[in-house]
């Protein structure tokens, strides 16, 4: 059975003010040289695969490498939060009834549904970006060169006022919360953090096309209409999963200055099957 002790951290959706905002290369943080892999898995792989490769690539970040991942999911997956209360917040029954796949990150935010869209994970030593929210608006500035370059009018989203929304507040994409990338006003892209350790671990969806009601259908009691974009309405034209890859691809190579190499992950069997456990799935 998984346990906290698997997959423990620090785990945060923290994100920077509106001030923080990228001002132009000439200002760009020029972290230290280090050893850079870019893996891309185009073809997909179910849920707790993803899930434990991100999980294996945070392991080897604390031995001093970086990674950027970029990948999709086959089949489509619902996933929720590390601490999100999901069988207090969603419909076990109607999930099952519906064949949806499900997966618990080990990461904070809300669920999102995951079908067609670019998944990012940046796993790299915490030195590397500073603070949680260093790192987080960092690499959103990262993407959202990479999305500019494609013509979307992209910015990073200031802090809404009043509190906080809580791991209970329903989807992650029901409405931005600061630091993240939104487009005319509604989100494009949702992230989620957890440090372990020397190192830490950040991955996100950027939707090519938006199908985030179904986290509203399976939800329980009233729920909020996901305020949230795909790339290819913002950019009124299909958008293919290699032509966004491609682009962040260049903007990381651009920002974070090191020895570039592209790679393959793997996970290992204990991991996956941690991952496939619905004891973790639905611990909470």
């Amino acid at each position: 059975m998984p346990t906290d002790r698997g997959i423990r951290g620090r785990v945060t959706t923290e994100s920077g003010s509106a001030a923080e905002r990228h001002t132009g290369a000439s200002e760009r943080p020029r972290p230290p040289l280090i050893a850079w892999f870019l893996i891309v898995d185009a073809d997909g792989r179910p849920g707790a695969t993803n899930m434990a490769t991100d999980w294996a690539l945070l392991r080897q970040a604390a031995r001093g490498s970086a990674f950027l991942r970029l990948y999709r999911w086959s089949p489509p997956c619902l996933s929720f939060g590390r601490n999100e209360p999901a069988t207090a917040r969603y419909d076990v029954e109607r999930i099952q009834a519906l064949g949806l796949d499900t997966v618990r990150r080990p990461t904070g935010g809300r669920a999102v549904w995951h079908e067609q869209e670019l998944t990012y994970a940046v796993a790299a030593p915490s030195d590397l970006f500073g603070t949680l929210r260093q790192a987080y608006i960092s690499i959103h500035q990262v993407l959202a060169d990479g999305l500019r370059a494609l013509g979307a009018p992209v910015q990073l989203a200031g802090r809404p006022r009043g509190p906080a929304i809580g791991p209970g507040g329903g989807a992650c994409f029901s409405s931005p919360v600061g630091g993240e990338i939104v487009a005319r006003g509604l989100k494009l892209v949702g992230s989620a953090q957890v440090r372990e350790g020397t190192a830490f671990l950040q991955h996100g969806s950027v939707l090519l096309e938006n199908g985030q009601d179904i986290v509203t259908q399976v939800m329980r009691g009233p729920s909020v209409a996901p305020a949230a974009t795909s790339l290819s309405t913002v950019l009124d034209r299909p958008v293919s999963f290699d032509e966004v890859a491609s682009m962040f691809a260049a903007s990381a190579r651009d920002w974070w200055h090191g020895h570039w190499e592209t790679t393959s992950a793997t996970c290992s069997e204990e991991d996956r099957a941690r991952f496939e456990d619905p004891s973790w799935t639905y611990c909470r």
